[in-house]
C-alpha cells in the first residue's frame, strides 16, 4: 500500500481540465487498484469558485473525492485559484490546510502548493492574467498541448519563477525539519534528488500527459497518467450526485 497519492492543479471549471481522465483515475483509486493511506490535493483543485463553470465530468470528480474521503484521509491544500476552499472541503468531508506533513519511511515529507514563493503573480497580476489566457488558448487550439509546453519551456520568466519556487520551498522545508518537499503551482513535473532536501512537483491535470506523485517508504515517484480510456469506460464512473447539494449549500 502507498503512503500517499498526490495530485495538484486540476483546475475544475477550466476547459483544459482533463476531467474524464481524472474521474477515471480517482475511480481506480477508490476501487482499490491503487491503494493509499492518504490522498493529497496539492492546490488549485478549482480554476475559480464559480460552480456555473463546472461540467458533468467536473462534478464526477467532486463525487469521487467525497466517496474517497470515507475510505482514506484526503487533505486539500489551498492554492491560489481555490478561493474559499474550506466551504467545499467541508461538504466533501476532507481536511483543508495551507500545508501538511506526511511521515513515510522515516522521512518527513512536506506538501504545499508553492504559490507563496511566486512573487511574480503578486507583483504583476495583469501580466499574469494575460499569460494565463495565452497559455489556455494554446492548449485549446492544440489538443496535444505541444505548443503550450514549448511556450513555457522557452519563457525565461517562467523558468526563473519555477527555479525560485523550488529554491524557496527547499529552504522552507529545511526550516521545518523536513527531508522532502512537494509542490504544485508550476504545472511542471519535477524530481530533483540532488540536494539534502529533495524537491518534487506533481505537475497538473490540464496538460497531456497528466502527472501525479506516489509516496511509499519515504520514496517519491513522479508518475504520468497516459492510459487511453474509451468513452464507454469513462462513462461507467458513477454519475455525480453532489451538484445539487453543493449549489444549495453555497447559495
Amino acid at each position: 500500500m502507498l503512503d500517499a497519492i498526490v495530485i495538484s492543479d486540476i483546475h475544475l471549471g477550466s476547459e483544459n481540465c482533463q476531467a474524464k481522465y481524472l474521474a477515471h483515475f480517482l475511480h481506480t483509486v477508490r476501487r482499490g487498484d491503487l491503494k493509499a493511506r492518504h490522498l493529497v490535493l496539492n492546490g488549485d483543485v478549482f480554476d475559480s469558485i464559480d460552480f456555473r463553470r463546472l461540467k458533468k465530468n467536473h462534478w464526477k470528480i467532486l463525487s469521487e473525492l467525497r466517496k474517497l474521503a470515507d475510505e482514506m484521509e484526503v487533505v486539500w491544500i489551498n492554492g491560489n485559484h481555490d478561493g474559499t476552499a474550506e466551504v467545499v472541503s467541508h461538504l466533501l468531508g476532507v481536511r483543508c490546510a495551507d500545508e501538511t506533513v506526511v511521515e513515510s519511511g522515516g522521512r518527513k515529507i512536506l506538501f504545499l502548493h508553492g504559490h507563496r514563493f511566486d512573487e511574480f503573480i503578486t507583483r504583476y497580476p495583469f501580466i499574469t492574467w494575460v499569460a494565463d489566457r495565452v497559455y489556455n488558448f494554446l492548449q485549446k487550439i492544440d489538443q496535444s498541448h505541444t505548443f503550450a509546453k514549448f511556450a513555457k519551456q522557452r519563457s525565461k520568466t517562467f523558468l526563473r519563477c519555477t527555479q525560485k519556487i523550488e529554491a524557496d520551498a527547499v529552504k522552507y522545508a529545511a526550516k521545518r525539519g523536513c527531508d522532502v518537499v512537494c509542490c504544485g503551482h508550476t504545472h511542471l513535473p519535477v524530481a530533483n534528488e540532488t540536494g539534502p532536501i529533495r524537491y518534487y512537483n506533481s505537475g497538473c491535470w490540464t496538460e497531456k500527459p497528466c502527472h501525479y506523485l506516489t509516496v511509499v517508504n519515504g520514496v517519491v515517484n513522479v508518475c504520468s497518467y497516459t492510459e487511453e480510456v474509451s468513452d464507454e469506460v469513462l462513462n461507467m464512473v458513477d454519475p455525480p450526485a453532489l451538484a445539487p447539494a453543493v449549489l444549495a449549500s453555497v447559495a
